[in-house]
């Protein structure tokens, strides 16, 4: 049934800036660590009248980067706008937002299709928008937490460019890693700061003609992006295959039954009768600024996968892994840096032994105990057969749960490691009886 059918995927992402003032006010957009709702509020945020929004000048800042980051165009001048719709997490009755002039646009993002072809996303815009307030929904009432209203959010909108899952997952993965390199945002998936909402339709495979799409809401999972993709995708050809239209709308992703479910009609530009917002005046970027900003751009992932590849000698899909994570490639360079042993060997541990237990502990990197000294020291002494791999293998596993020096590890368990195979080669000994 799908091969008569492609998807047509386009990706809103919604992330939340890392600054230490809301988008329009003073106020800490630290919300997660609030000693209790509603208390990081004042006028402004939760909409009192004669209250004025002031811009905040690193939200700006970091969303230039990004702009760049993405191939963007920076705009030098742009504005912003009432967004108007009623809900009771936004104080205000409307959501300062950008419309027709937004920070950055007609950019582009390069990544790998489901068979690992290159391809291109065009990235529509990034804009600057205020985010709305935390709604904890209870049996017969609803209660509102104002922490959360008007922190800096930023959402990248691509162009409908996807024509799988996977290609939609590539897209957001990569997204994300360049967020957490620029350092605007952390990645947190699972808190909310990233958020991801997909407009889908489906069309006659070959065709070229943009059908009735819909939008799902609120994914804050790399495995709720793709489950709630691939539903919606069978459930719209399933509609037509029926004799049927598939309706606009906006939807939501019920995890527990695994499907999606409608929340409203999906509103167009004008629904929201967007209009420039009369208390801020429009922004004018400086070009000279504006390369500053440029100035601050690290090495990103592309560009750090081209260097591992030109440098060590790894294969595309091993730099791939090492650079996924700003922090994971820089504890690989630092390990390369302080061993004997050949880069191919470091990412063979890495990927081995390190991230199985990375993946079964849940833990992030910052979390492990492990210094790049201390690893290479470990690589090195299996390099040059002072122990076995199995045994390196072994010390490893102490060292990711309790610490401690390689040499010593071994020292201590040299009198069981002697039954155990503990030394290779020419230092293996008669264990005693």
């Amino acid at each position: 049934m799908t091969q008569k059918y492609e998807p047509v995927i386009g990706l809103e992402i919604h992330a939340e800036l890392q600054t230490n003032s809301k988008m329009f006010c003073s106020c800490s957009a630290d919300y997660s660590n609030a000693p209790e709702p509603n208390t990081f509020i004042c006028p402004v945020c939760t909409g009192l009248p004669g209250a004025m929004p002031v811009l905040n000048k690193k939200a700006i800042e970091q969303a230039t980067l990004v702009g760049l980051a993405l191939n963007c165009s920076i705009n030098e001048f742009n504005t912003f706008a009432r967004k108007n719709y009623f809900y009771p997490d936004l104080p205000k009755g409307y959501q300062i937002s950008q419309y027709d002039l937004p920070i950055a646009s007609k950019g582009h993002l390069d990544i790998l299709d489901d068979t690992d072809t290159p391809m291109r996303v065009v990235v529509r815009r990034v804009h600057i928008e205020e985010d709305t307030a935390k709604l904890a929904h209870e049996k017969n009432y609803a209660l509102v937490d104002f922490n959360r209203a008007g922190v800096p959010l930023l959402e990248i909108v691509s162009e409908p460019d996807m024509r799988t899952v996977e290609a939609a997952l590539s897209y957001a993965t990569k997204i994300r890693a360049i967020l957490r390199y620029l350092g605007v945002n952390a990645g947190d998936m699972e808190k909310g700061i990233l958020r991801f909402e997909a407009n889908i339709s489906v069309r006659p495979s070959g065709s070229s003609e943009l059908r009735t799409r819909t939008e799902i809401k609120n994914l804050n999972s790399f495995r709720a992006l793709t489950r709630a993709s691939a539903y919606e995708i069978e459930r719209q050809i399933k509609v037509y295959e029926a004799g049927g239209e598939v309706v606009q709308e906006t939807l939501g992703w019920d995890e527990a039954r695994g499907v999606t479910v409608s929340q409203r009609g999906k509103e167009d530009a004008h629904d929201y009768r967007y209009f420039p917002d009369p208390d801020l005046p429009p922004l004018q970027l400086d070009r000279a600024w504006i390369d500053s900003v440029r100035n601050q751009l690290p090495e990103l992932p592309d560009d750090k996968k081209r260097r591992f590849i030109s440098d060590f000698k790894l294969t595309p899909s091993e730099a791939q892994l090492l650079t996924s994570e700003q922090t994971l490639a820089n504890y690989f360079e630092s390990i390369v840096a302080k061993s004997k042993s050949p880069a191919k060997t470091i990412h063979s541990w890495m990927a081995g032994e390190f991230m199985r237990y990375m993946n079964d502990s849940g833990f992030a990197l910052e979390d492990i105990n492990l210094s790049a000294e201390q690893f290479a020291q470990l690589i090195d002494m299996v390099t040059d057969k002072t122990i076995s791999g199995n045994s390196g293998k072994v010390v490893l596993n102490e060292m990711l749960k309790n610490g401690g020096d390689p040499a010593q590890i071994v020292k201590e368990k040299s009198r069981t490691g002697f039954r155990y195979g503990l030394y290779s080669g020419s230092h293996r000994k008669n264990p005693e009886r």
